[in-house]
């Protein structure tokens, strides 16, 4: 009842009874206001297993066909937050550990979402991202490039991934509840170093002046805290490299990204999170630091032999056998996929970045033969890419590369995660659109200093991109910065497909060795139109194009503007 009403009984002079009442009314209102109003979102975080096959399936990130699984290092996970304004606008924000995320996987779990829930999500709210693990089961992407080590799709690793996605989403949208948002940001020094510090040099002294690091060192984390659980979860941007596993590698892994994420949600469950208040005490930090030291391969993911329980055993009593029937007793195997579902839990995502040339393995490049450093322009040893790898803080146990520096990324979240106190306050709105990147008009300086107008064309591999790096070095002859090329190889492309002289002139100075733009048989070798998508939270903005993650803030703005491109 509206204050007039009350107002108008009283002058009317009716009894002493409404009056009351609608004072009463007046006051429940007035207390119901503040909790309306205290937290302008709904919050919610899901998450489900993605493992997939753990056996024989060529692994997505190296392209190197002897690399198949054999085992799990530890499990996979999509990691979904939603962010919802009561009675507006929505977005998703959906982390997978995974090399990449995949046209045709955003289809089907938008597929899957519109039978579930219509139009509440679609490809204009809903952004997936990887973490670019180079230990994850490939064959999940449609375009051959992406799935020609991997001998073609594998129905299984796209299943899965599909499967854990919509589940994520779905633990998510249960979980939604009032709550609050905060940002903070700071420097990590020592998990990520520029693998072509050469190719670096070559920018303007002027551009290079801009920064303080030739790699972006910033860590940016999002913090969400429900009005009464407390702190549910977390995500942060940090650009390195999925690449503490090897290329020899055959254990299903996270990586280094994958590991963090796991420490933070081990700790906040060891705090009691959601439950409490989620501040890490310096006594957790010690127990952190002094635990990182141990042998073993990532934190407590891994038991040690003697922990193995009766829990392995009921886990494999659970597989089924081709033509046989499942054992009864045992729901082992929907606990390790998704625990506590429908229950509010902790859920932490350590989101890839502007990653592009950074290593997490940052004690340098070394030959493998000589132990000496790799040649610095070209990272070869004798001329050999082969020969020259990167080496992470754990060497030679790559295992402990991967908790080290999952664990330093860990550490500075923690911080961050503590001290995060601006909070995120603002409108919900995202825009989607796809864009032919073979035909884009793109302005330039020439070297008068004039405006000239350049058009994009096909996607093409160079043969410096052959070499591959020292994250994963190539085959054969070739050299990282090769802007020549040889006859040779030359030869053995052109049985695929001959680059036009268009297409020549348009990739100079790089020499093409794969015209995979051009390339159409059996069916398309790599996309030319893709989605760009913007999602804001208030002042966050996240910015998802195909190709890695930036962020900055605009200083032309009197609020800093959070922006985050996911590529």
């Amino acid at each position: 009842m509206e204050a007039s009403s009350c107002l108008r009984y009283q002058v009317r002079g009716f009894g002493s009874f409404r009056i009351w009442l609608c004072l009463l009314l007046l006051l429940v209102l007035q207390n119901c206001s503040p909790v309306l109003s205290d937290s302008p979102y709904l919050v919610g975080m899901g998450s489900y297993d993605i493992t997939g096959p753990a056996a024989d399936v060529n692994m997505m990130g190296y392209a190197n066909t002897e690399q198949i699984a054999s085992g799990i290092h530890f499990r996979l996970k999509s990691r979904a937050f939603i962010v919802a304004e009561p009675n507006g606008k929505r977005v998703v924000f959906v982390n997978l550990d995974a090399c990449m995320a995949s046209q045709l996987v955003n289809i089907k779990v938008l597929e899957r979402l519109k039978a579930r829930y219509g139009d509440l999500y679609n490809e204009n709210n809903v952004a997936i991202s990887g973490i670019h693990t180079h230990a994850g089961p490939g064959g999940y992407l449609q375009y051959v490039v992406y799935i020609v080590t991997s001998l073609g799709f594998v129905r299984q690793s796209f299943d899965v991934i599909v499967d854990g996605i919509e589940k994520s989403i779905v633990e998510a949208h249960n979980n939604l509840h009032p709550g609050k948002i905060y940002v903070n940001k700071g420097d990590l020094l020592d998990a990520g170093v520029n693998r072509s510090p050469s190719a670096y040099l070559n920018n303007p002294a002027e551009e290079r002046s801009k920064y303080k690091y030739n790699v972006d060192k910033e860590m940016t984390l999002v913090k969400f805290v429900d009005d009464e659980s407390g702190p549910v979860g977390s995500f942060n941007w940090f650009a390195t490299h999925g690449t503490s596993m090897s290329r020899t590698n055959s254990l299903i892994s996270g990586d280094n990204k994958g590991a963090a994420a796991r420490f933070m949600e081990d700790w906040a469950e060891k705090n009691g999170l959601p439950k409490q208040t989620g501040v890490a005490s310096s006594d957790d930090l010690g127990f952190l630091h002094m635990t990182s030291v141990l042998p073993r391969r990532v934190s407590t993911i891994i038991p040690e032999p003697d922990e193995i329980t009766d829990d392995l055993m009921q886990l494999a009593s659970s597989f089924e056998a081709s033509g046989g029937r499942r054992l009864e007793g045992s729901n082992i195997t929907r606990r390790i996929r998704s625990s506590q579902e429908n229950n509010a839990k902790f859920v932490s995502a350590f989101c890839q970045s502007n990653c592009g040339d950074v290593s997490p393995n940052v004690l340098g490049t070394f030959c493998i033969d000589t132990h000496l450093p790799c040649d610095f322009n070209h990272s070869t040893c004798n001329g050999k890419n082969e020969l020259c790898y990167g080496r992470g803080p754990g060497y030679p146990n790559e295992f402990e590369s991967t908790r080290i520096i999952g664990n330093r990324q860990f550490l500075k979240a923690v911080d961050l995660f503590n001290s995060a106190s601006e909070e995120i306050q603002g409108k919900i709105d995202y825009r989607h659109t796809y864009l032919d990147f073979s035909q884009l008009k793109v302005s330039v300086s020439t070297s008068t200093g004039g405006p000239q107008v350049v058009k994009t064309c096909p996607a093409a591999m160079g043969f410096a991109f052959a070499a591959g790096t020292t994250d994963g070095p190539g085959a054969f002859d070739f050299k990282q910065g090769d802007d020549k090329g040889n006859p040779f190889w030359r030869l053995v492309r052109n049985l695929l497909k001959t680059p036009g002289k268009e297409q020549v002139e348009c990739q100079a100075p790089k020499p093409i060795l794969l015209d995979t733009g051009e390339m159409k048989e059996p069916y398309d070798w790599a996309p030319a139109i893709l989605p760009i998508q913007i999602i804001r939270i208030g002042q966050l903005v996240i910015l998802c194009v195909p190709g890695g993650i930036l962020q900055f803030v605009n200083p032309r703005m009197s609020v800093k503007l959070e922006v985050h491109v996911v590529l």
